[in-house]
């Protein structure tokens, strides 16, 4: 009889994500940090047409790209003369389950499809669960989503509950569970007993589902502006968004495109702590996914991550939560457009960030999401309130993760703050070398690392 207690399911754990995967990551798995990432990339045997297909085919893609004037219009009101930069947003609110996921999904269901499985499963919050049941529904598959969704007294926040009932309505199970490490445990468990195929979000398949994103952004921007956007700004969590969508630029030869990621702000609260999670406001594309991810993007529920953005994050900004609140509003009431709040994080940004570039520049916001009544600002601030957060209007500055959320009373409060890029690529060299005995720290890692990190070598080379 197969053992099911902790220790023994994961040490289970590389036979479980080989059959569920169809991949062997064994090749990339001799070295303790090194491997060829473009191989690994190579394993999608689709090229980037061929994605686009399959997307058209599923319904997903080929969104519109609207410019907010508005938005742009105050944004040069506050910016010095011949400043205020044109801010344009992706509107992947309009794929089938309400947000860019459906990309990914709809690549790795297609790939499940035609390697046969019967159903497929994803450990997610919620919006990529609901993207995979969407699309699990669309080719009669059975799908099962594994939640992290109560703290140890039951208690769920609004947009995490409103995306397990997406999930729901979609023809899925879902498996709601505490927060805590038994997270990837339930998910193995789950694979293991269905059999059924592993849609992570870091597989190749994944990431590569993004990049038709990134070409479509470049072809409709040349279209609207006659050239490709001098920014584009995605929101940064575990990787992938900001992965895919980089690689499907540079594919469409938007190399001179700087690509930057915006995250909330969380500093202090941990994700993974019982008492932190509901003091937290945001979901996703906060600083307790996005910083440990960019330092070290091997911590997810595959052997290798595809999603690797220090190989292309150009800069790095950081919001407060109650700048994220108040451009939500102003996106409703500017330019009539309610979105959820994890596009809302990079429009944050991008107004911000106008303001400091030229008039006849242009950013892209490339992402926005659906809004149900668990995504709303009132939903979550009533709850905050309810967890007895102080909130109030004022200088976004004074904002303590856990104890306050502060809504701008002006909009020349917002602004944008750097995360020391070289800190996070510095410390993922030193994570490295420490995995490797001396013997080991060649060459060849001397250039993975600098690849890994966009580092020069001799910086590298010091560093280890």
């Amino acid at each position: 009889m197969t053992k099911t207690d902790y220790a023994s399911v994961m040490a289970r754990k590389g036979d479980i994500m080989l059959s569920s995967l169809g991949i062997d990551y064994g090749p990339f798995m001799a070295h303790p940090v090194m491997f060829d990432y473009e191989a690994l990339m190579g394993l999608v045997p689709y090229d980037i047409e061929q994605i686009r297909q399959v997307q058209a085919s599923a319904g997903v893609g080929r969104t519109a790209m609207i410019e907010l004037r508005q938005i742009t219009r105050l944004a040069r009101k506050l910016a010095p003369k011949g400043k205020g930069a044109r801010i344009f947003v992706k509107d992947e609110a309009a794929n089938p389950s309400g947000s860019y996921k459906a990309r990914r999904a709809a690549l790795s269901l297609h790939h499940a499809e035609q390697a046969g499985f019967k159903g497929v499963v994803t450990a997610t919050s919620g919006n990529y669960g609901a993207a995979v049941a969407s699309q699990a529904a669309r080719r009669g598959l059975d799908c099962v989503v594994v939640q992290e969704v109560f703290d140890s007294h039951g208690i769920g926040q609004p947009e995490i509950l409103e995306k397990g009932r997406a999930c729901e309505i979609y023809g899925a199970e879902v498996a709601q569970l505490s927060v805590g490490p038994e997270l990837f445990y339930s998910f193995l468990r789950v694979l293991e007993e269905t059999g059924f195929f592993n849609a992570s979000l870091y597989t190749p398949f994944a990431i590569a589902g993004v990049e038709p994103l990134g070409f479509e952004i470049v072809e409709q921007m040349q279209e609207a502006t006659g050239a490709a956007p001098d920014v584009v700004i995605c929101t940064h969590a575990g990787g992938g968004n900001l992965t895919g969508t980089a690689r499907g630029l540079r594919k469409a030869g938007a190399d001179q495109t700087r690509i930057i990621g915006a995250s909330v702000d969380l500093t202090g609260l941990h994700m993974a702590s019982d008492t932190d999670f509901n003091r937290k406001h945001f979901t996703t594309g906060h600083t307790g996914f996005g910083i440990p991810f960019a330092g070290w993007p091997d911590r997810t529920d595959v052997p290798r991550n595809a999603a690797r953005v220090l190989r292309y994050m150009d800069r790095y900004l950081l919001l407060k939560q109650g700048e994220v609140f108040y451009m939500t509003e102003a996106l409703a009431r500017l330019e009539g457009l309610e979105r959820g709040p994890a596009g809302n994080v990079s429009l944050a940004a991008a107004f911000a960030l106008s303001q400091q570039m030229d008039a006849d520049q242009t950013i892209v916001v490339q992402e926005t999401e659906y809004a149900g009544a668990g995504k709303q600002p009132s939903a979550q601030l009533s709850f905050a309130r309810d967890r007895g957060i102080e909130i109030f209007r004022g200088d976004c500055e004074a904002e303590k993760p856990g104890q306050n959320v502060i809504i701008p009373d002006k909009p020349e409060r917002l602004r944008v703050r750097d995360v020391d890029m070289n800190k996070l690529r510095r410390g993922l060299v030193k994570k490295a070398v420490a995995m490797v005995k001396p013997a080991d720290r060649d060459d060849r890692l001397l250039e993975f690392l600098a690849e890994e990190t966009r580092l020069s070598h001799a910086e590298v080379s010091a560093l280890i």
